[in-house]
């Protein structure tokens, strides 16, 4: 009976780990400046949500998404909502990719994560600019859109290997893509 409690404890854990890093990337609202390193800001939060909206959906759900966006409003001190809307922006613009692509592959996806998240911090600069008259600093936002873009790559290998090895899925990642869509081809 215990192993089969503990079996469970560890199926949750596999099952629920992109939601508990997507609340830790959210309250943990780590700045890199602090450590020395100027000029080094991404948006992991960003990162996490296109990749499990694009390469395995029902791992986030819309909710949490919405909610962790509320969360990330509080901590960064934004309006509330704000960070939701662009969360569920990414999401819909993941699962329009997801449903459009017959043979997906890692640059196509970053060119499109790219295209995004220069929407949705257009977006996000013009609500606070001319709403809220929110201060931005056009320089650190195309560094941190530079290097959220740069670290896709890094980060989708990681979560690549991370649902292969450690959480046991096998069809991870583009391979999925391509069982699921191989009559396509």
């Amino acid at each position: 009976m215990n192993k089969i409690s503990q079996n469970n404890i560890i199926q949750n854990i596999q099952k629920y780990t992109p939601i508990i890093l997507l609340f830790i990337s959210v309250l943990n609202e780590f700045d890199f400046n602090n450590l020395g390193l100027i000029y080094f800001s991404f948006n992991f939060s960003y990162i996490l949500i296109f990749y499990y909206s694009l390469k395995k959906s029902e791992s986030l759900g819309y909710v949490y998404i919405f909610i962790a966006g509320l969360f990330n409003d509080v901590v960064v001190g934004t309006p509330i909502g704000i960070s939701s809307l662009m969360y569920l922006i990414l999401c819909g613009a993941a699962a329009y990719l997801r449903n459009i692509t017959l043979r997906p592959s890692l640059i196509k996806d970053s060119i499109f994560f790219l295209i995004t998240i220069l929407i949705i911090n257009s977006l996000l600069f013009m609500y606070l600019n001319f709403v809220f008259n929110y201060e931005l600093n056009y320089f650190d936002q195309i560094i941190n859109i530079t290097y959220t873009f740069l670290l896709y790559f890094l980060f989708a290998n990681l979560f690549d290997f991370l649902e292969k090895n450690i959480l046991g899925n096998r069809h991870a990642g583009w391979k999925l893509w391509r069982k699921k869509n191989s009559n396509y081809q």
